[in-house]
């Protein structure tokens, strides 16, 4: 019987009576696992170590509602005693000696590390074709992206293998992913969830979220995630709450705001169309949507180029060969070793992105470019701040096309950026946004829709995209059969 078709509740149910076991769910995940094997949405399978947690946790209590669940970790999150590569040949046979803030989270609400999920290397691109171990595929089409960075964690709970996954979002890497796969992903306030423990990209962007098929699933891991945390100084002091006690209530005169740029030409008509209709839908349950500029947005692709690269360039310094990764064996010289061990170790991309990022933090470039991109961020941010003051969100399709082909090519550096081009302002000003399936195009291909609020307001995301859930009624089986 599939019992990862179920319902959390229904599950959590089954375990609570001990109609099922964990073990059960555990080798179910490893069977969806195996028969989507070509999806190629895992580096590192947890296969031992789940069994015998499954095993260990059969005479346990079920304490909460999370009890005994699989889950998979995008690969750039440390895990004790569990290789961590970051999809990169620099860490291939590295294996962290402790457990990240969200894995101790996790691991106290005993559930099951199932692997270690395939993504860009060291986060760095739209589709995650820059992994050293090859790229994720799409479900819904396995000649077509699934997006990235988080694109084998996005891949594996499309595809059904499990009902959780972590992801990690710096310019977009949870919410393009869920777009193109047809899943449901957060990118939470920055510094609502610890980043330590993450293998840092742009320190001031990277954040961490939930990766599921539906909504209430999504807040439900969000809750079991966040937390202050004494090891990043980034982590925000807030009180824990409840994600899901708004989901379920009526929207009936919140107020939405529809960016003009969002609904622009560069956006493809299919998904405008998709767009519009969910727009109405929202105004049939009383919302109040307006169609508004806000300044800066446009900008955000080239504030993020300058800001992620140079951050990437200091964080990435520490691969040398010495301390940890991967090393070239004889060198001539300490030099040799720095030199052969990163040409070697580190992909074409992660390369590119190290010397235009050393570039733009060198001698006066720092205050002409790094300096003035996070000032004009700062601004954007207020920008946001003045539209939250009028409304309670804003909405727009999370990516400009639907998933592309996984042998179109790669040589435009550029497009890596512009396939984010929607979602990096949200990481720009530190936001919760949320991608959801609103639709699919002509080649049945999903489409997403992203939802905004203000700073700490991710129980109202959930609230407006549980509504949205309920009355599209989306069948998100890409094998075309019953959920």
């Amino acid at each position: 019987m599939k019992y990862l078709n179920k319902s959390i509740k229904e599950i959590n149910e089954l375990l609570k009576q001990q109609r099922i076991k964990p073990i059960d769910l555990v080798n179910e995940a490893f069977e969806n696992i195996e028969n989507n094997n070509d999806l190629n949405a895992y580096i590192t399978l947890n296969k031992e170590e789940a069994i015998k947690k499954a095993k260990e946790l059969e005479n346990q209590e079920v304490d909460n509602i999370l009890f005994g669940l699989p889950i998979a970790i995008k690969d750039n999150i440390v895990t004790s005693g569990l290789r961590t590569t970051c999809a990169s040949h620099i860490l291939e046979n590295f294996i962290p000696i402790y457990d990240a803030f969200v894995i101790k989270k996790i691991k106290e609400k005993n559930m099951i590390i199932i692997g270690k999920t395939n993504m860009d290397e060291f986060a760095m691109g739209s589709s995650s074709r820059t992994s050293y171990f090859g790229p994720p595929r799409n479900p819904w089409n396995k000649e077509k992206i699934s997006g990235g960075s988080s694109g084998g964690s996005a891949t594996t709970i499309s595809a059904g293998d499990v009902l959780f996954a972590l992801g990690s979002d710096t310019g977009g890497s949870i919410r393009q992913p869920a777009s193109y796969t047809g899943i449901v992903g957060m990118k939470p306030t920055y510094g609502r969830v610890s980043r330590f423990g993450l293998v840092a990209f742009a320190s001031s962007l990277d954040q961490i979220g939930p990766m599921t098929k539906k909504v209430e699933d999504n807040a439900i891991l969000l809750n079991a995630i966040v937390g202050k945390d004494e090891k990043d100084l980034t982590s925000a002091r807030v009180e824990e709450e409840d994600f899901t006690r708004l989901i379920g209530k009526e929207i009936n005169g919140v107020k939405i705001a529809v960016p003009n740029y969002f609904m622009s030409d560069i956006v493809n008509n299919e998904i405008k169309e998709s767009i519009k209709a969910t727009i109405k839908i929202l105004e049939k349950n009383g919302a109040i949507v307006d169609y508004i500029d806000i300044k800066y947005i446009e900008n955000a692709v080239t504030l993020y180029q300058i800001i992620a690269m140079g951050e990437a360039s200091s964080n990435l310094a520490r691969y040398d060969g010495i301390r940890y990764g991967t090393s070239e064996e004889n060198p001539k010289d300490i030099e040799d070793l720095y030199l052969s061990t990163r040409a070697k170790g580190f992909g074409e991309e992660v390369k590119r992105r190290i010397m235009v990022g050393s570039y733009l933090l060198s001698g006066e470039n720092a205050k002409i470019y790094y300096n003035k991109a996070l000032s004009i961020r700062d601004d954007m941010r207020k920008e946001f701040k003045k539209i939250f003051k009028k409304y309670d969100f804003i909405i727009g399709p999370t990516t400009t096309t639907t998933a592309y082909n996984l042998s179109d090519p790669m040589d435009d550096p550029r497009k890596s950026f512009m396939d984010d081009v929607l979602v990096i302002p949200v990481n720009m000003a530190g936001l919760p946004g949320l991608s959801m399936p609103v639709g699919f195009d002509s080649e049945s291909m999903p489409i997403g829709m992203q939802i905004i609020a203000n700073s700490f307001e991710e129980a109202k995301i959930y609230q407006l995209a549980s509504l949205i859930e309920k009355e599209l009624k989306l069948n998100l089986n890409p094998n075309g059969g019953e959920e």
